[in-house]
């Protein structure tokens, strides 16, 4: 590989800690919430609630993360004000929004479907409301180049989460059993769900304090033209956000409105639980965003950029192959993760994360219009996308279930993505290495197929078969991309 890639990719390791190690401490809540929550439909209500979270966020972000990184890459002197002025204006909109919550949430309650649970909305909206906040000093982080510490402050926020749900959800109920003096004073063993959002409001409070410092460490002087410049560059981004969350949880928003009473909350907590196995391709995707996000940037003046953002999208390939065949060949034991009683929902995995995939290389092929200041672009793709996802889900859902929303999330990834690449090739051609990319999408495709056709009565004879045609994938991509003697050097200095 070249130096730059091994730069980007050794940033991307460094992000993957907190990332892909974060988010797996994260997975394992999966079986946690499905295996001590009463009912499928009790699960359906932390995926529904979760998905609004997931879509707030973005919107009181609204693009700041990547303007705050193309203004201050642009302008390196004036950084420091670069980030204090990101800072005014996401803490302004993040407090104005907590405000309208806390003051509304017994209607949005009523709105949602959750009249008796209205403390579930402000809970959720005073931590969607820090978290947007939190991802100004989490990218001034990435931007100073301190991965430890943003993968440190990440973890420490996950861990601390988890440590929650597992008092509430577990220690709690035994204490109930054997000394229920002891917690009755604060603990209703009925609340259930509600110690979730509990256990997420704690942990993103104790997070922003501790960012504390690295939010002083701003230079706060408003400056309207500065922030005109970052808005007009940054709120097209929104739409482009609103596209990824779309793909992600726009099912998740209207499966209420569109599948009614509890069935409906059951098969979208089925369709909740198996979509989070599907989310390793996100975590792959995410920590990859981290580095390649100023990354790009700061080498837009290279004179072989071009060919690095080309090498860049074919590694990117590579490996989502290699997790997607991962997860499905290995999907008889992937399955415990989840309760028994979600397993009727396993079927949809593969289009879930073809929806991830195409997610994952839309965002590569993205670069075109940030580097060429044409967010508008992105804006438009992002509608487009978003459109298709809801179409779909309305016509779908309601006949075909959770069926109906993976295949609509599928669709409108997959055109968003190929008008990228149209447009992008027009503006700014990359000479993206399409015949090899076909050649490891068809080759992984084809081995997927065959791993449907491997059911024997034992599963060690299964796993073993699919193991040789995982091998079968990887030794083709390494006998093409990743001959082993460009890594010999690298490792035998390291040691």
């Amino acid at each position: 590989m070249a130096k730059e890639m091994k730069s980007l990719a050794k940033d991307t390791a460094i992000y993957g800690v907190s990332s892909i190690v974060g988010k797996f401490l994260n997975w394992l809540l999966v079986p946690l919430y499905t295996y001590t929550l009463e009912r499928q439909a009790d699960y359906g209500i932390v995926t529904n609630l979760y998905a609004w979270t997931a879509l707030l966020l973005v919107i009181l972000t609204y693009g700041m993360e990547t303007g705050y990184f193309r203004f201050a890459n642009k302008n390196v002197e004036n950084s420091d004000k670069v980030y204090g002025n990101s800072l005014i204006s996401v803490g302004f909109t993040s407090l104005l929004f907590a405000f309208f919550i806390v003051l509304f949430h017994q209607p949005i309650a009523n709105l949602l479907g959750y009249a008796n649970h209205s403390e579930f909305i402000w809970m959720l909206g005073l931590t969607v409301a820090m978290d947007a906040f939190a991802s100004i000093p989490f990218a001034y982080l990435r931007f100073k180049q301190r991965p430890i510490v943003f993968a440190t402050m990440k973890l420490l926020y996950i861990a601390l989460n988890i440590v929650l749900n597992l008092f509430f959800l577990v220690l709690c109920p035994w204490l109930m059993k054997v000394a229920p003096d002891s917690i009755s004073w604060f603990y209703d063993p009925h609340y259930g769900v509600g110690y979730i959002f509990i256990s997420n409001l704690i942990a993103t409070t104790i997070q922003t304090l501790v960012l504390a410092k690295y939010i002083f460490a701003a230079k706060f002087e408003f400056d309207s033209a500065l922030l005109k410049q970052i808005f007009r560059y940054s709120f097209p981004l929104l739409f482009l956000g609103i596209a990824g969350i779309a793909n992600q949880n726009l099912d998740k928003i209207l499966f209420p409105f569109l599948q009614l009473g509890e069935s409906g909350k059951a098969d979208l907590g089925i369709y909740g639980a198996v979509s989070k196995i599907a989310m390793v391709i996100m975590m792959f995707t995410q920590a990859f965003r981290y580095a390649y996000e100023p990354f790009v940037f700061a080498r837009q003046k290279d004179k072989n950029s071009l060919q690095t953002y080309s090498d860049a999208m074919k590694y990117f390939v590579i490996f989502s192959l290699l997790i997607f065949l991962g997860m499905v060949l290995y999907m008889d034991l992937i399955k415990f993760i989840i309760k028994h009683t979600y397993w009727e929902g396993l079927a949809v995995v593969p289009i879930i994360l073809w929806s991830f995939i195409f997610q994952g290389v839309y965002f590569n092929l993205s670069i075109w219009y940030k580097l060429k200041d044409k967010n508008h672009y992105g804006a438009w793709f992002a509608a487009i996308g978003t459109v298709i996802i809801f179409v779909g889900n309305i016509i779908f859902v309601p006949k075909f279930s959770y069926w109906g929303s993976a295949w609509s999330a599928f669709s409108g990834y997959f055109v968003v993505m190929l008008l990228s690449y149209f447009f992008g090739q027009k503006h700014m051609p990359i000479n993206y290495q399409l015949k090899k990319l076909a050649l490891y999408t068809v080759l992984a495709l084809v081995l997927f197929v065959v791993s449907t056709f491997i059911e024997t009565p034992y599963l060690i004879l299964n796993l073993a078969v699919k193991t040789v045609l995982l091998a079968i994938y990887v030794a083709v991509v390494v006998k093409k991309d990743l001959p082993l003697s460009e890594f010999l050097p690298y490792l035998k200095k390291k040691g």
